[in-house]
């Protein structure tokens, strides 16, 4: 169907496809990588950026729900998918079935792993263990290990073939809380080595750790956000990264206002001059966040534009005064980058997120499903 709204989110296939290719310059060419494309590819699209990289040469991907995985098993994606989260519910037996490796986090999880498999009839369920040294989120607890170890030894359908971890401070400007993480996981992996469990793949590194601390890398990273032309913090960013994800639409109103007169609901912002303000076809229903009133900017021929009174549902308004060139259908650029009177301007999805007091991962995978995306550079 043609979108009628002017609204959509262009997403670059071939900047991500390069920003693998920078991962592994920075990992080398020993180091494999798991592609993380969990929450809708961070707002990308899952699927077109997996197919993407699958041809690219990713011959690895990891989501946080088999939901996800599976999506990507309907549409044709034939590489390894690792669950990362938790498996909920009925869903042990369609995870195997559909051939994606569990991560798995307690021994219960494990059991239900191995019934499954006897009730599907598979011989061998290969599985990645995640110990928890320090996010305490999800993971066996290291002083919990050997017995969870001694449990594992009692399923004779289940193999170890991963060990992992997730790193909870690598972007954080003091270096201690990930070197003990890494040190007690080096405890793990010299735990489960005297078991003679041969673990095939070790993975700590997110997309922090791998350009941060070069011994977490092991044999095998999952970069995330790096994928998809951003660092967690400017410090850690793998070099020459490129946004993929460029977010417009259009002025579709234009009125002059009074001094005084209050723009949107309780008129949170009121005229000090006589202004012309424009109106956008979106708002929080489609992921423009709603903290940003007042605080936030727009593209309008390249220059800038504050975001004036309250973000609605599906309308905010902009100041275009000092913009003469502001018309009716005019381009607006909410994320990404254009050509102004004195040279390039930009809107990042950092700045976003700073003025909305939020992360870029909450901006980039909030875009709702109502705001297109339109694919280029396959």
């Amino acid at each position: 169907m043609t979108p009628i709204r002017p609204t959509e989110a262009r997403v670059d296939l071939g900047a991500i496809a390069r920003n693998l290719g920078r991962v592994r310059a920075v990992v080398g060419a020993e180091c494999g990588v798991y592609a993380v494309v969990k929450a809708d590819g961070y707002g990308h699209g899952a699927v077109q950026v997996a197919r993407t990289l699958e041809r690219a040469g990713a011959r690895a991907f990891a989501v946080s729900l088999v939901e996800e995985g599976l999506e990507l098993r309907r549409s044709g994606i034939l590489a390894g998918v690792l669950v990362l989260g938790a498996v909920y519910g009925e869903a042990h037996a369609e995870a195997l079935r559909h051939d994606l490796t569990p991560v798995v986090n307690d021994l219960e999880t494990v059991e239900r792993f191995a019934l499954a498999a006897r009730r599907i009839q598979r011989d061998v369920v290969r599985l990645h263990v995640k110990v928890d040294t320090g996010m305490s989120r999800l993971g066996v607890p290291v002083d919990e290990l050997e017995a969870f170890l001694d449990g594992v030894a009692r399923l004779p359908e289940i193999e170890i073939v991963g060990l992992a971890t997730h790193l909870a401070s690598a972007d954080a400007a003091d270096p201690a809380p990930t070197g003990e993480q890494l040190r007690r996981f080096e405890d793990v992996r010299a735990a489960v080595a005297r078991r003679g469990i041969a673990v095939r793949r070790l993975h700590v590194a997110n997309s922090a750790g791998l350009v941060r601390f070069a011994e977490s890398r092991y044999d095998a990273v999952r970069p995330g956000l790096a994928l998809y032309g951003h660092a967690p913090v400017p410090e850690v960013a793998v070099p020459g990264l490129e946004p993929a994800l460029e977010w417009t639409t259009r002025l579709v109103a234009l009125h002059e206002i009074a001094a005084g007169t209050g723009v949107s609901y309780g008129g949170t912002f009121r005229a000090r001059r006589r202004s012309r303000i424009a109106t956008l076809p979106l708002g929080y229903a489609d992921g423009y966040p709603r903290a940003a009133s007042n605080a936030s900017e727009v593209l309008v021929a390249g220059r800038r534009a504050p975001v004036v009174g309250s973000v609605c549902m599906d309308m905010f308004m902009v100041d275009v005064t000092d913009i003469p060139e502001a018309a009716l259908g005019a381009e607006v650029v909410l994320v990404g980058r254009r050509q102004g009177p004195r040279g390039p301007v930009e809107i990042t999805a950092s700045d976003l997120a700073r003025h909305a007091g939020t992360l870029h991962y909450e901006i980039l995978t909030g875009i709702s499903k109502r705001v297109p995306r339109v694919y280029v550079g396959e």
